[in-house]
């Protein structure tokens, strides 16, 4: 078992990573648990989140702390208000959208740790100008063993992995 050191975090303190329209702040990445778990905070705008994928390697789970999000799993879809925890264990398909007016946010773990590579390389990937790349975003979901990952129909210019800028997914 690898040992590692105990820490204090504070969210103020962590740079917060943009992609798609949504912000995460991991308060403890995955090289830092010994590669046990990540964990982080996301920020989600109205009508955000991401297109319904798949991870291989990774167990998430939501707890949702502010806003109220739609959360599809395995091909149901639950209301998902504050105080609500969601566990999306790998190989189940599963997709979310905030349905709120203003932000909403949750805490999530992964586990194994390191899931915020993926995440960190998407906002680079996605921090490009021009149009989208989804060939290179389709080969940075296959280095991170993630299917299902691909456009989702929307506005011209809307921003790719999600559903931003637009109005929640119901309205």
């Amino acid at each position: 078992m690898t040992v590692t050191r105990g820490r204090v975090v504070a969210l103020d303190g962590v740079r917060p990573v943009t992609w798609a329209g949504e912000s995460g702040r991991w308060l403890l990445r995955g090289e830092q648990t010994g590669g046990l778990y990540s964990f982080f905070e996301v920020t989600t705008p109205p009508g955000g989140g991401p297109p319904l994928h798949i991870h291989h390697d990774v167990d998430e789970s939501f707890y949702v702390v502010d806003g109220e999000y739609e959360i599809e799993l395995d091909g149901e879809k639950h209301k998902a208000p504050p105080g609500t925890l969601v566990y999306g264990p790998r190989g189940i398909g599963h997709a979310f959208v905030n349905t709120w007016h203003k932000p909403s946010t949750m805490l999530c773990i992964a586990t194994p740790g390191g899931v915020e590579d993926w995440f960190e390389e998407l906002g680079a990937l996605l921090d490009r100008p021009g149009p989208p790349e989804w060939e290179a975003m389709q080969a940075l979901a296959a280095k991170h063993r993630i299917t299902g990952f691909r456009p989702q129909a929307g506005p011209p210019g809307a921003r790719p992995g999600g559903r931003p800028g637009g109005r929640p997914a119901d309205a």
